[in-house]
């Protein structure tokens, strides 16, 4: 594969080498989603060799996406793929070196999560069912949503408590992904949608999986009236409701299959009912007028 390779990559363009690893990750989501990325960066990083690619060519990708409307966010994440793929040509050795890739700023997590109200507001909007039960999903195991599109029935355990495992496989996409059990609400909408199943897919619509909700999801949050609200605030929103309610910040690292309880922290600290509350009374220096 790597002397295939090797012979492919000779005096190679960044087009060939973006082909190179969207093969080799055949299958994975990254793939899809580096093929419709490739259409809005071919212009401009396509014709070239790895070595010709700039800073300035970068940060001139960057202002143009930023006139097409793009946040730094999504930018941030193109030329990280760019970066991915130099980096793993340079790995097999189809490249002599790993060019700089420069990105934006990487932009501070969004703040927005949704209260009790809202997320009953959301789930009582009329949808159509794949949509609600990714919807549910999301909200019961804090899972991104490629992995909910991802999930298949072979990995959804009726036994015992339940358990649904957002892991591909043991060596597949494992970042924030976990095995989580079922609650009693998630349960029953899975149970019927197991029994009305026409693919191995748990997400599906009109017997086929899905590979996207972005029009079902933006219209089912126009209907409860909630602006600003993404599918990835729906992990948001269940990380800052377990935290809110006092579970240890450890088990919310499992739970949102975070590889660092620092993360965890670093992020949702701020929500946790005590946090902060033994600091603040040693800085209450009023006890002192009053001694």
């Amino acid at each position: 594969m790597i002397r295939r390779e090797r012979s492919k990559a000779a005096g190679a363009t960044v087009a060939e080498l973006w082909a190179l690893y969207r093969e080799e990750k055949n299958g994975r989501r990254i793939a899809e989603t580096m093929q419709f990325e490739w259409r809005k960066m071919q212009p401009f990083f396509g014709h070239l060799r790895p070595d010709q690619v700039t800073v300035d060519l970068c940060r001139a990708y960057a202002a143009a996406r930023r006139e097409m409307g793009k946040q730094d966010g999504t930018i941030w994440t193109e030329l990280g793929h760019l970066r991915t793929v130099f980096r793993w040509a340079a790995d097999r050795k189809l490249i002599a070196y790993a060019p700089p890739v420069e990105r934006p700023s990487k932009p501070a997590p969004r703040e927005r999560w949704l209260t009790d109200a809202e997320i009953a507001r959301l789930l009582a909007t009329p949808k159509a069912h794949h949509i609600q039960l990714a919807i549910l999903l999301m909200l019961s195991t804090a899972g991104r949503i490629g992995a909910i599109l991802e999930l298949t029935w072979d990995r959804v355990s009726f036994e015992g408590n339940g358990q649904v495992n957002l892991r591909t496989t043991e060596t597949g996409p494992r970042k924030g992904r976990a095995v989580v059990p079922m609650n009693d609400g998630l349960r029953a909408a899975l149970s019927q949608a197991k029994a009305v199943a026409l693919t191995g897919y748990v997400i599906e619509w009109a017997g086929q999986p899905v590979k996207s909700i972005k029009t079902g999801f933006r219209l089912a949050c126009e209907g409860a009236k909630l602006a600003g609200v993404s599918p990835h605030t729906l992990r948001h929103t269940a990380a800052v409701h377990l935290v809110a309610n006092g579970v240890p910040m450890a088990r919310v690292s499992q739970y949102l299959g975070h590889s660092s309880i620092a993360v965890t922290e670093r992020v949702y600290g701020r929500f946790a009912p005590d946090h902060l509350v033994k600091e603040a009374a040693i800085l209450d220096f009023t006890r002192l007028a009053s001694a």
